[in-house]
């Protein structure tokens, strides 16, 4: 498997890891934006959710329902975003995909509407 020795999502230490299975690996974020902020990531070193194989998506997929079920468990957030940096004009900061599983709660904005569109602000607020 791809790995890359620079990489700080294929030198986790062991004990970062929530639940993993062949092709990916679940870990909480190290600079989480909502209590159980999680992410999601495939053990081969690659930079675009694009570049997936079909095995490893169907595992990736399965580990993201996982980490849903165990923080509607530990946490009962009302909801989710879920997101993906690809590339760097959409912001990735490490080029190792990384899929984010946001828990969001009742009244951690004042106006929650847009989710991800907010990534824009100016386009975020579609309705009147």
């Amino acid at each position: 498997m791809q790995t890359n020795s620079t990489c700080p999502f294929c030198t986790l230490p062991p004990e970062r890891i929530v639940v993993s299975n062949l092709h990916g690996l679940v870990i909480r974020d190290g600079f989480p934006v909502s209590p159980g902020h999680t992410l999601v990531i495939p053990r081969r070193h690659i930079a675009s959710f694009f570049e997936l194989n079909q095995l490893e998506l169907q595992a990736i997929l399965a580990l993201l329902d996982e980490a849903k079920r165990r923080l509607d468990r530990e946490c009962a957030p009302a909801g989710y975003n879920i997101g993906i940096n690809d590339g760097p004009a959409a912001g990735q900061t490490v080029p190792h995909l990384h899929i984010h599983l946001i828990p969001r709660y009742v009244g951690d904005q004042s106006d929650p509407r847009g989710g991800v569109r907010w990534v824009i602000p100016d386009k975020a607020k579609y309705w009147p």
